[in-house]
């Protein structure tokens, strides 16, 4: 029973993976590149000129229902930077090999636009319930703006499901066998304490969240970032040839080493989308949901944020993994996953450092990532079932990973999580290439002097604009 279940999430993986999905990412990002004529490359400095370079000015949301921009930003980020950066792309390395990276840095450049794309729609058709707080995110522009209530319930339904695999489950199986290897402390333990702080911060609502995130998102990443460029120095010399074989192994098959199996150039190109969107979530639809709740000047203001994210996610902190992993050579040894990990930084610090660095690292990042899906997983219920139902289900979303934490198949975990990702990805991809046109007028809008489109006069008059 067990291995006819495993073969079907086989199939499902191949075929929601197969040619046409890496197509439908391929066109829709490239399509909004082109009709935004470029954006995120002619205006790549602009980009950072307004959001991180300016994150020492940030102030706090006003308002007991919106967070500030930033405080969006390390939200969305919790939910980004975590178990993909690390395990994700160790992952992506072991099957689809060096190649994987460069797809990777392909779907970033061109995602930075997409996940603009989406949190300015998300922005612009936001809505305020009955209790005064914010709701926004594809479900609601998809009905609000296309009328497809039933594109708009398949997307929830996904991500759903994305969020009980790929967060509460894979999660905090990922920390429970990073500690289980490195202090033999038993995963059950470990996702049951993970699952009792998620619960205390997300219940604690948008605010806390907020609060928790801009606090924990910036320690974390800079300490993984500072160990990681520690061991990315010390290879430096290694760098030339690194850099070669990820740009030549996407382009061909990669050989058979030690343990490594061997990759095909589909396998990269496959491994490098679905990791880079899980990793980064351009296209996905979930950032929108936490972005609609920032209380920003304009739309299009928002979504710069989000195409910041998307460049530093992957490009910075992806890249860093990936180049510790191949530069140490540890990937010939076979393993996979976090394991993986493990033993790059084991070449370089002594095996009690090693661990606790990963340890740490792998934690806080799973950790923020488990809180900051909470607000997805609510919005996307919500959605489908009420707030009534639910208040009753929503602790639901912190029992999976404490059940499965002694699953080992970790292979089949990660192709659930990819199954999930395809499901909500998918519909929200349809409705942007819909709703392009709305995000290029917000975007003309912003650099107008009219601004039309200012976000309190969306959210006072309601004056949508309309699809024609």
């Amino acid at each position: 029973m067990i291995e006819l279940f495993f073969q079907l999430i086989d199939r499902l993986d191949s075929f929601l993976w197969g040619p046409w999905t890496m197509m439908l990412i391929a066109f829709v990002s490239a399509y909004l590149t082109v009709k935004s004529r470029f954006f995120q490359i002619s205006h790549f400095k602009y980009i950072f000129s307004e959001t991180f370079f300016k994150i020492f000015n940030r102030t706090e949301s006003s308002s007991k229902t919106s967070i500030s921009p930033f405080q969006a930003t390390t939200a969305s980020l919790a939910g980004t930077v975590g178990m993909g950066n690390m395990a994700g792309v160790a992952t992506a390395l072991s099957i689809g090999g060096p190649g994987a990276i460069f797809w990777m840095w392909i779907l970033a450049l061109f995602g930075m636009i997409t996940k603009a794309a989406e949190i300015a729609i998300s922005v612009h058709y936001r809505e305020i319930d009955q209790h005064g707080n914010i709701i926004g995110g594809p479900m609601h522009y998809i009905k609000k703006a296309l009328g497809w209530k039933s594109l708009a319930i398949l997307f929830s339904v996904g991500i759903t499901i994305n969020c009980v695999f790929t967060s509460s489950l894979l999660q905090s199986h990922t920390v429970g066998r990073a500690l289980d290897a490195s202090y033999n402390i038993s995963p059950y333990i470990t996702t049951s304490v993970m699952a009792i702080i998620t619960m205390f911060v997300a219940i604690g609502g948008i605010k806390r969240i907020g609060r928790f995130c801009e606090t924990l998102v910036p320690f974390m990443t800079c300490l993984y970032l500072f160990c990681g460029l520690v061991i990315f120095f010390n290879n430096i010399s290694s760098l030339p040839d690194v850099l070669t074989n990820i740009i030549a192994y996407a382009f061909s098959p990669a050989p058979a080493i030690g343990g490594f199996a061997g990759a095909s150039v589909v396998a990269a190109i496959q491994m490098g989308m679905a990791r880079g969107m899980l990793s980064n979530e351009a296209g996905l639809g979930t950032a929108p949901m936490i972005h609609a709740n920032a209380e920003t000047k304009h739309p299009f203001q928002q979504a710069l944020w989000g195409a910041a994210e998307v460049f530093f996610d992957t490009t910075v902190v992806c890249t860093i993994t990936a180049v510790i992993i191949l530069s140490t050579g540890v990937l010939e040894y076979g393993n996979s996953g976090i394991e993986l990990l493990l033993d790059a930084f084991s070449s370089f610090y002594s095996p009690p450092v090693a661990n606790a660095i990963i340890s740490i690292a792998i934690t806080t990042f799973c950790l923020s990532t488990q809180i900051g899906f909470f607000i997805y997983f609510k919005t996307a219920v919500t959605d489908l079932v009420g707030e009534r139902i639910f208040d009753i289900v929503k602790w639901l979303y912190f029992i999976p990973g404490i059940i499965f934490a002694g699953i080992t198949n970790v292979d089949q975990l990660w192709k659930l999580a990819n199954i999930s990702v395809a499901l909500s990805a998918i519909p929200n991809l349809i409705a942007l290439l819909f709703l392009s046109g709305v995000f290029i007028k917000l975007m003309r809008d912003y650099f107008s002097e009219q601004r039309k489109f200012d976000t309190e006069l969306i959210d006072r008059t309601r004056n949508y604009i309309k699809i024609s």
